[in-house]
This record gives structure tokens, sequence and C-alpha cells, in this order.
């Protein structure tokens, strides 16, 4: 951790909602002028689409259907462990972007499933922000989970994840369900050593609970609504956390342990404008007390 250069991590799996959950940081940031400094998990990817299909084939050939983005080998986690090590130190490092889509296309210049060139980050930045997949990794080679100063879990229920995860990548992305299925299970040992491990090492969960029926999610024709859910928000270290006020503020909400705390699913962004605003304040003043 570091008083001068703080670090801010978001980790969840593909279709976990992390991206909604940078949405709101970005309102906090940008409420209170605080520039931030912003670095993507696909960025650190070791290959682009073509080439990761490439090396999936190539590693099935070798009897290895677990290859994926999951997992060390098809990442750059000694390079994603060096920006977080770098901006800890003094504040600089360099990232790059993964092209997703023809609208990111345009604007980066790039094909869809190729990276941009790596950059420096902006030169003056009140914190850093990594939204992905390994925010709190720790494995024999690297420790990333080290240097955030607050690290966020975004974590539904299994089913509500594979749910989100089929939805976007079938209505956004053009994959059937099928394909979505073999990518799930060929992710899972990864899921399994390398995704999961990280939410006991992070400083608040959220967790997404559908109240419908979510039983099969390979035949589910809607993604379970705001309406439809509860949120379980988990706090590592609850001292501190004015619980009372959080259930006076956030109606029907109730403790479910003496660390966690049950909301609507409808009132996650206020719960999460109520519990991160205070964290990111706290960061930015030790920051410049410090500077």
């Amino acid at each position: 951790m570091s008083a001068k250069y703080p670090i801010i991590s978001v980790t969840g799996s593909s279709g976990s909602g992390t991206t909604s959950v940078r949405r709101t940081f970005e309102q906090i940031f940008r409420r209170e002028q605080i520039a931030a400094a912003f670095i993507e998990g696909d960025a650190f990817h070791r290959y682009n689409r073509d080439e990761m299909s490439t090396m999936m084939a190539l590693e099935e050939l070798k009897g290895n259907r677990n290859f994926s983005h999951f997992g060390p080998s098809g990442n750059l986690l000694a390079e994603l462990e060096a920006v977080f090590r770098s901006y800890h130190e003094s504040g600089t490092g360099k990232t790059r972007h993964y092209v997703h889509d023809d609208e990111e296309a345009a604007f980066y210049g790039c094909a869809p499933g190729t990276f941009t060139d790596w950059e420096a980050l902006p030169g003056q930045s009140d914190l850093l922000f990594y939204e992905g997949l390994h925010g709190a990794v720790k494995t024999d080679e690297v420790n990333i989970s080290q240097y955030p100063d607050l690290k966020i879990g975004v974590v539904p229920v299994i089913n509500l994840e594979w749910i989100q995860k089929i939805h976007r990548d079938c209505s956004a992305r053009g994959h059937s369900t099928e394909a979505v299925m073999d990518i799930m299970l060929r992710r899972m040992p990864d899921y399994v050593h390398y995704i999961c491990p990280q939410f006991t090492k992070t400083d608040i969960n959220f967790q997404r609970v559908p109240t419908v029926d979510t039983s099969n999610p390979f035949a589910a024709r809607w993604i379970p609504t705001a309406d439809e859910s509860m949120v379980i928000i988990r706090f590592a270290k609850p001292r501190g956390i004015d619980f009372p006020y959080l259930r006076s503020m956030i109606h029907d909400s109730f403790m479910s342990r003496a660390n966690s705390i049950v909301i609507p699913g409808n009132k996650l962004d206020l719960a999460m404008q109520l519990i991160l605003t205070p964290f990111v304040l706290q960061l930015v003043e030790r920051r410049r007390r410090a500077c």
C-alpha cells in the first residue's frame, strides 16, 4: 500500500458485472474531482483474439482443453504486477487497450480483437484504478494482491454469472449458447484455482443473488433484474463501518452476519455510493497529506 500513490482494484470474472462497478467509481471520481488513471485487465492478455484461438487449438492437440484467459499462461501477470509496483512506488506505469468490437475499433484505430500500442499512464493522477480478472491474484510467481489499497470483488452466484455471460456473449458478440458453454467449461479449472481465491483477499465483496429460479442458466430467457435480486455486501474488516447508518439509508436491508449487510438489488448503486465514496476520499486525502 502506498500513501502517495493509492491503487483501487475491482476483480470479477467475465460477465460478473465489474463494468457496472467501474461506472459507479467513475461517477465518484467525477463528482469529487479526482483524477484517476485506468488500466483494464483485458489489456494484459498474452494473445490477441486470433492468436488465442490458435493457442487454444495447439493446447488442445496436446491434451490440454483448459487453456484460458483465467489462468497465468493466457496473461501477462508479471507485466501487470510490474505496473502495480511501478505506480505504487512512483505513480508511473504503462498500459494498452484491448479492442473488443467495431465501436472501439473506430475509436482506437485498431482491428477488433487486437491491442493498441503500449503507452504511459497520465503524468498526474490521484490514484490508479484497475478493473479485470486478476486484481487480487497471488501465485507462486506473482503477488498482485499486495499492492492495491482497496480491493473490491464482484461475485454473483455462479448460475447468475453464467446467465449474464451467455446473454452478453450471444447478443453483443454473436456467439452461440453452445460456444459460450464450451468457453465456460474450458475456463472452469482456472476459475477455481485463480479467480475464486482472490475473493478471500478482497476488502469488500458485492454478491448478487437472484430471487427467481435460475436453476438452468442455459435455458434462462432473461437476466434477473435488479428488482428480482438481493445483494450481499461482505466486509473483510467491518470495524469502522457504520452499519446502522447504512441500514437507515438503505430501506429493507438487514444484517446477515456481523460483517455482512444484505440489500435489495435495486439499491446497489446507492449502497456503492454510500460505502465506496468515504474509502475513496480517505485514500485521496492520505495522498494529499503525504505529498
